[in-house]
């Protein structure tokens, strides 16, 4: 059997407030926490896939300063443009949208960027060949 991603583990200056932005604006809840090397060790999935694919967040790390051109980052997939558009409003009034709403080709499809409290980029978006209604599209 070939290998499955399971995981992705960060480090974070600030653990609870990445913890309730994932919570806030990813719909992932914490399905286990531990206590790890004098701190505490949080667990997170997106509701049905908490056998599939989680994120460990763990206190310790440095903020990440990207550059406004790095688009590298987490992708989530929405059901929607006006899912993508409620989230960008969101993310406005709490002063983390970094790239607003944009629509590009396929297979980008319509987009917007937050920062989360450590740093690291996370895109919203809708009509890639990825997430919901995208086993009707075809991968290029």
């Amino acid at each position: 059997m070939p290998p499955t991603l399971t995981h992705l583990a960060l480090h974070v200056p600030d653990l609870d407030a990445c913890v309730a932005f994932y919570a806030e604006f990813c719909s992932m809840r914490v399905i286990h926490e531990r206590a790890g090397k004098g701190s505490r060790i949080v667990w997170m999935a997106e509701p049905g896939k908490e056998h599939s694919f989680i994120f460990v967040i763990m206190p310790g790390g440095a903020d990440r300063q990207l550059a406004a051109d790095d688009y590298s980052h987490f992708g989530f997939a929405l059901a929607s443009r006006e899912e993508v558009d409620a989230v960008a409003a969101r993310a406005q009034a709490a002063g983390c949208l970094i790239w607003a709403p944009r629509d590009e080709p396929y297979p980008v499809g319509y987009y917007c960027g937050l920062r989360d409290p450590a740093g690291n980029y996370v895109e919203f978006s809708y009509g890639q060949p990825l997430g919901p209604g995208s086993e009707a599209m075809p991968i290029p």
